[in-house]
């Protein structure tokens, strides 16, 4: 298995890829404070937005 993507200790079946929930909750933390992003492009606001 790889290793756990936010401290690089083994994972374990139960949170894989993370080794514990407290890793998977850090990454869910980034997910929601916008430290990861996917790229795309900027849509123009629409009618309904403005």
């Amino acid at each position: 298995m790889k290793p756990c993507p936010i401290c690089g200790k083994p994972s374990t079946q139960a949170y894989r890829p993370f080794c514990s929930r407290r890793c998977a909750d850090v990454d869910l933390g980034r997910w929601f404070n916008g430290t990861y992003v996917l790229p795309g492009n900027e849509q123009p606001p629409t009618e309904d937005e403005n």
